[in-house]
């Protein structure tokens, strides 16, 4: 039997704008992200379900796995 093998799901935030004009940081940005988005209806549940934040200079790549809930709407609201 030949197993599926998983999908994940890749949304990028680009934050060239607010940083070029100093007003945003990266950084505490990616913390404040950390913090709030929730996995399956709580917060701080990111490593135990797969959810990961990389940070590149001026851009924010959340990457989940595709079997869990993890709502595109709710990093629009955040952002």
């Amino acid at each position: 039997m030949v197993k599926a093998k998983k999908g994940s799901v890749k949304f990028v935030i680009d934050c060239t704008a607010p940083v070029d004009d100093k007003v945003l940081d990266v950084a505490s940005f990616e913390k404040y992200l950390q913090d709030r988005i929730k996995v399956d209806g709580k917060t701080s549940n990111l490593a135990s379900s797969g959810v990961t934040i990389v940070r590149d200079r001026t851009k924010l790549t959340i990457t989940a796995p595709s079997d869990i809930q993890f709502p595109k709407r709710q990093l629009k609201y955040l952002a």
